[in-house]
């Protein structure tokens, strides 16, 4: 048991956040992974399910507790808990872009706070915190989806360059689109602006088609595991659109990059 990792998970309930805790337990390590609501939550072999929402703080530090009081460490942190929005920014509220920010954003700032004491003292671990190709791309009408995503890219390099001293690496996994319950039954904004509703109509059918068509989680746990329990490197996209997005971004001038996207959510 002393070679054993221990690793947390946020957000397990379904999609990427369940495949990744499986796909860490068939690796043999000690899986813990939160859900909001235990009652609702089904069991995943070999994880230990915790309730815990990342918007509460105090939670948050008795979920920590608890892995600590019966593994006495932890290895690995993955960030995988978030939400999503579709709308025109001028259509998203103010209080619910500090909601989608508040589960996103602070909700992941929590948890790494959370941790760090315990990681710093072992003088290791790894935080692996789930990003989205919008990480370093944009996306017409989830402006504060993609704001969040960037807002953990800027956060995660800073950190890794503070813990590195402490044996702690910080890594991103990038995603592109990929089949989960999240993405298919995305909410919108409450407020709806007409001037919007053709291009937000034609966003939205172009979201749904690429998920349905995207590839299913595992891809993403994948490259997730390997991000945590592999070579350290900051940037991890997975095999297929992300990593081509990704070489695009960084070779293509920004005139053919703005094409592709508008192309891709069905604008002209």
């Amino acid at each position: 048991m002393t070679n054993t990792k221990v690793v947390l998970v946020t957000g397990v309930s379904s999609g990427i956040g369940q495949a990744t805790a499986l796909k860490f337990a068939k690796q043999g390590c000690l899986v813990f992974g939160t859900v909001r609501n235990l009652t609702q939550a089904q069991p995943i072999p070999g994880v230990a399910l915790l309730e815990m929402d990342v918007r509460d703080e105090d939670a948050i530090q008795r979920t920590i507790q608890t892995i600590i009081n019966q593994t006495g460490r932890i290895d690995v942190l993955i960030n995988s808990a978030g939400v999503t929005l579709l709308g025109a920014m001028e259509e998203t509220s103010i209080a619910e872009a500090q909601a989608l920010l508040d589960t996103n954003f602070f909700g992941l700032l929590r948890v790494i706070k959370a941790v760090l004491p315990y990681m710093r003292a072992q003088r290791s671990g790894r935080i692996v915190n789930i990003s989205s190709v919008l990480g370093f791309l944009p996306a017409p009408y989830m402006a504060l989806y993609a704001a969040s995503k960037h807002a953990v890219e800027g956060l995660s390099e800073t950190l890794d360059h503070e813990v590195r001293q402490f044996g702690i690496r910080v890594s991103l996994v990038e995603p592109a689109f990929t089949k989960t319950n999240l993405d298919i039954n995305a909410p919108q904004t409450c407020t709806q602006i007409p001037a919007y509703d053709l291009e937000r109509i034609v966003v939205s059918i172009a979201i749904q088609t690429n998920v349905q068509q995207a590839p299913n989680p595992d891809g993403v746990a994948a490259t997730i595991v390997e991000a945590a329990l592999g070579r350290w490197k900051m940037r991890h996209t997975p095999k297929g659109k992300a990593s081509l997005l990704a070489k695009l971004r960084r070779f293509l001038p920004a005139g053919p990059v703005s094409q592709g996207i508008r192309k891709t959510f069905g604008l002209v």
